[in-house]
């Protein structure tokens, strides 16, 4: 692999280098997702949903290639993870700062205490796919959570 096709892995891994930060590295690579969850709110929902699928598989490629070229299992360099989790918690949900944080907290909680099936995906799941899909699942869960949230006012 040539060090630039390495550089870009790295790059897109861990998050423009969010990962990179010496203390809660996927707090830091959840928080690289706001950007992206105001920018799919101006999408069409259709497009949105295009573009996040796009970017879950651009996830598991490079949390995978990361891997091999850290040498390391699930380096928490690697926060496309995070991103991608934290995407799908707020899937189709209208930006506001109160549901912004309550999506925050409950994508952390889950992603970080890591519940059944979570804990069960990130014990079974290998490679790129293994990095990302515990972090989807955790997403999916927070995402039931927040529209529960939703339905009672937040």
């Amino acid at each position: 692999m040539t060090e630039t096709r390495e550089n870009l892995v790295l790059f897109i891994a861990s998050g423009a280098y969010a990962g990179a930060v010496p203390v809660a590295p996927g707090t830091f690579g959840t928080l690289m997702a706001l950007p992206l969850w105001w920018f799919f709110n101006q999408l069409p929902a259709g497009l949105y949903l295009v573009f996040l699928l796009l970017l879950i598989l651009v996830a598991f490629w490079s949390a995978g290639e990361a891997e091999r070229i850290l040498h390391q299992v699930d380096s928490g360099v690697i926060v496309i993870d995070e991103i991608v989790g934290f995407l799908l918690t707020t899937v189709l949900i209208s930006f506001s700062w109160p549901r912004f944080i309550a999506a925050f907290l409950l994508f952390r909680f889950f992603d970080i205490l890591k519940p059944f099936p979570v804990n069960w995906c990130d014990k079974n799941l290998h490679g790129g796919i293994g990095v990302v899909v515990d972090d989807l699942v955790a997403g999916i869960m927070a995402y039931i959570v927040l529209r529960l949230l939703l339905v009672i006012g937040l």
